[in-house]
């Protein structure tokens, strides 16, 4: 079944453009609304029915075993019996019922195909998706995967075309602007959000960067696709979109939040 297909969420970087928020904490694990962003990105999984995770830790990962081992006691009301019989009463539910979160060691330094690598054994199904803990769309996963069958290729991933941060000048050579244009559209690029067909381990080795020689191989291959996605989509890289995200939070407005 198409909800079983598990979603492999890469967590190990460093996040050195972070550094205001990761020094003591890894990418993923940096709030928005209060919320860390991996806890974002499941929820956006888990409304279009996918609620199995494999997280790929790395820098600080101990963080992020820490924030799932208490998350429970942290996200319910309860009750504690004390003694010999000591057991913990939840009393109240949180949103997250039947997520399902392997959480795998792979290595500190570790490139992202080797991340996804190292986890091949804890995928258990034909496809798999892949995304990245700092990514936020408001992207139909259902979608994504429907279009990622319909072509019957192994590899799909998400296509955007994000404002520029910069105006665009159309410079003549005796100085005068001839144009300008602030914050058009770029090109496109890759926004995350892969689904894969399991194969896609024959691709990979321990020392692989997932978004070079594996996707340029399957693009010479014909075996890659762009799914193309027009709305909202951000990548929180900087401090700059760190607060811009928040801001959007804090407003009420986030384009993300489809649950």
């Amino acid at each position: 079944m198409e909800s079983n297909i598990p979603v492999v969420i890469l967590c190990g970087g460093l996040g050195t453009r972070l550094r205001e928020e990761t020094e003591y904490k890894p990418k993923p694990m940096v709030e928005i609304g209060g919320r860390p962003v991996l806890w974002h990105i499941m929820k956006l999984y888990a409304h279009h029915g996918f609620r199995r995770f494999i997280l790929c830790l790395g820098y600080k990962g101990n963080a992020i075993k820490d924030y799932f081992i208490n998350y429970e006691a942290m996200s319910n009301d309860f009750t504690v019996h004390l003694g010999r019989r000591n057991h913990v009463v939840y009393q109240s539910d949180h949103t997250e019922q039947d997520f399902e979160v392997t959480l795998v060691d792979t290595g500190l330094r570790t490139m992202t195909g080797g991340r996804v690598k190292r986890i091949e054994r804890f995928v258990d199904t034909e496809t798999f998706m892949v995304t990245y803990g700092d990514g936020l769309a408001n992207l139909n996963i259902q979608n994504l995967v429907d279009f990622h069958f319909s072509q019957g290729k192994l590899a799909t991933l998400t296509a955007t075309r994000p404002p520029s941060r910069y105006g665009i000048l159309d410079l003549q050579e005796n100085g005068q602007i001839g144009r300008f244009r602030e914050k058009v559209q770029t090109e496109w690029i890759n926004g995350g959000f892969l689904v894969f067909n399991r194969r896609i381990f024959e691709y990979l080795d321990q020392d692989t960067v997932l978004e070079q020689e594996p996707l340029e191989r399957l693009a010479a291959e014909g075996q890659l696709m762009g799914y193309r996605h027009e709305g909202f989509w951000i990548g929180m890289d900087t401090y700059r979109e760190y607060e811009l995200l928040n801001q959007i939070w804090d407003a009420g407005d986030a384009p993300w939040k489809v649950w």
